[in-house]
């Protein structure tokens, strides 16, 4: 069992892709600070966000709809790491390690919300 959600390797590897999303977009141009580089993000940090929150949650449904949101967010930063990519703001080299990191966000908490359908790894 976990002490919090910051003990969620979900969780851990949401975080770590917010950070890469920050660093990364802090180089978009001026014009994107309320476009892409806002959206993008938002995306990102609610991804991290509704782990935290799900976590939390008592009932199985409520956990797993702030899980599914996560997953939405996931798929949402997918669509805008290939936007950055076609607009030429970041180049192949940022494209594939936000991919990855995005990828492997995704597949843990998948993991995890496999977990909880089985009553493993569901807090208390």
């Amino acid at each position: 069992m976990t002490r919090n959600f910051e003990n969620i390797i979900a969780w851990q590897k949401a975080h770590g892709f917010v950070l890469a999303v920050y660093k990364v977009t802090k180089d978009f141009p001026e014009d994107e600070n309320f476009g892409l580089k806002s959206q993008f993000r938002r995306a990102a940090v609610s991804i991290a966000a509704n782990i935290a929150e799900g976590y939390k949650k008592l009932s199985k449904a409520d956990k797993l709809r702030f899980f599914n949101i996560s997953q939405g967010s996931l798929e949402e930063c997918r669509y805008y790491i290939i936007l950055s990519k076609d607009l030429e703001y970041i180049d192949e080299q940022t494209f594939n390690l936000l991919s990855e990191k995005n990828s492997d966000a995704s597949y843990m908490l998948n993991s995890y919300i496999k977990g909880v359908l089985n009553n493993s790894g569901v807090q208390d």
